[in-house]
């Protein structure tokens, strides 16, 4: 799968520019050098199980975490320039995790089925019409009871994020009739190279019925 076969999304029409325009001259700014914190807490509590997807995985830096915790990872993204750069630091760091190009909106094309699900700053840059678009794409790849993280921009503080999310759009998405249910929602700040102190967030735990 390469950008030149799949429509651009919201995010990219807006900004003009492809996904990996934003990892070509150096770090995104969505990047700064580690895993997030929120996610980090996530594989301190055990909480990645089974085979683990990393949904826009970009150059790797959660996905390498999980992974270096012994579960199975496999990363995602539409960017090529992201993934060649989480494919050199697996093998800087010795550890093994998969990194393959995929379609958000089209994730039944990987054939393959998970038991746990990362969303980390992916969810938040589509639109409302995306957004049912993704849910059931991911619906496609999630085994019966999977569980799935969604790390995302909030609207808890005016002005601070580029694409805030609000409970209200977390439920409406994940509602009873798309197959998922949201178990969970809590305040999370998320690191970014352009926020000193992070960024306000949510992180959604929600279930695959």
């Amino acid at each position: 799968m390469s950008e030149r076969t799949r429509q651009p999304t919201s995010h990219e029409r807006m900004s003009g520019r492809p996904w990996d325009a934003s990892y070509q001259d150096g770090p995104a700014p969505w990047e700064f050098g580690g895993p997030q914190p929120a996610v980090a807490q996530l594989v301190s509590e055990g909480a990645f199980g089974g085979a683990v997807l990393d949904a826009g995985c970009g150059s790797g830096d959660n996905a390498l975490l999980i992974a270096s915790s012994g579960v199975p990872v496999v990363g995602f993204d539409v960017a090529a320039t992201a993934l060649a750069r989480a494919r050199e630091k697996a093998a800087e760091h010795g550890v093994d995790a998969e990194f393959v190009a995929a379609d958000a909106l089209q994730l039944d094309e990987l054939g393959r089925r998970f038991d746990t699900i990362l969303d980390s700053g992916l969810f938040h840059t589509f639109d409302a019409g995306e957004r049912s678009q993704y849910v059931v794409s991911l619906a496609s790849v999630a085994r019966s009871g999977a569980t799935l993280y969604v790390l995302c921009f909030s609207d808890e503080e005016p002005g601070a994020v580029p694409h805030p999310v609000s409970q209200i759009d977390l439920h409406a998405a994940f509602a009873a009739d798309s197959g998922w249910s949201v178990l969970s929602i809590e305040a999370r700040r998320i690191e970014t190279r352009v926020h000193e102190s992070g960024a306000p967030g949510w992180l959604a735990t929600v279930r695959r019925n």
